[in-house]
């Protein structure tokens, strides 16, 4: 009796000693996890700056760090170009125009530049006595030249069929200068290069300087000219 009593408590008292080991297993194992939770957080805090908010917070996967995520910038607006910068696109790209709706009309232009030559280099290309030669000869042709050539210099430029080029370059004592007038910008400003290209050995303190659309005539946007 004494014997089934003795086996009846060690019998009743297995299972009490497997369940106290199982809690002390999960009370190692919450250690352990605490441990980790700890170091990952001063990895991220390293990596960071700031320690991650505590929670119910474990670890991430071997080799998958976790980044802390970012909200997802707004898109932005496209950008509105302004009135009349018709080579500009709804989202500011640079774009050709589409000139095929346009009617063809008769259009002039007059467009001006002046190169600042000097005492000493006005009176060598008054004289035509430039080591090149003739200067102001030499940047008449070159600026109908830049006329012809308009849309191949500047990219997003129409080829314009041309009737006439004028080219006119005067030499202007009162300030040792070269006026360059003619037909469209690109004619005036390889004209005025010109010039410079013929006397740049011989000084190269020699500016180019008021480039600008004197008048024009026709075309969508009418007639215009810079003098009242």
């Amino acid at each position: 009796m004494i014997l089934r009593q003795a086996r009846g408590k060690s019998t009743s008292f297995r299972p009490c000693l497997t369940r106290k080991s199982s809690r002390n297993s999960s009370s190692s194992s919450g250690s352990n996890d605490d441990s980790k939770i700890s170091e990952f957080n001063q990895e991220m805090e390293a990596i960071f700056g700031a320690a991650l908010p505590s929670g119910n917070l474990r670890p991430p996967p071997t080799g998958e760090p976790r980044i802390p995520s970012q909200a997802a910038a707004p898109p932005r607006p496209p950008i509105q170009s302004g009135r009349g910068l018709t080579h500009v696109g709804a989202g500011g790209e640079a774009q050709m125009v589409d000139v095929s709706g346009k009617e063809e009309t008769k259009r002039t232009a007059m467009a001006s530049c002046k190169v600042l030559l000097g005492r000493e280099v006005f009176g060598l290309v008054a004289a035509n006595q430039m080591v090149k030669g003739d200067v102001l000869g030499v940047a008449k042709i070159a600026g109908i030249g830049g006329a012809k050539q308009t849309a191949s210099l500047i990219p997003l430029c129409h080829n314009i069929g041309l009737s006439h080029v004028d080219v006119d370059l005067r030499l202007d004592e009162e300030d040792f200068s070269v006026r360059v007038a003619m037909e469209a910008l690109t004619a005036a400003a390889v004209a005025g290069l010109t010039v410079y290209d013929m006397c740049k050995a011989t000084s190269k303190d020699i500016q180019i300087t008021d480039l600008r659309l004197d008048r024009k005539t026709g075309g969508k946007s009418g007639d215009w000219s810079r003098e009242p």
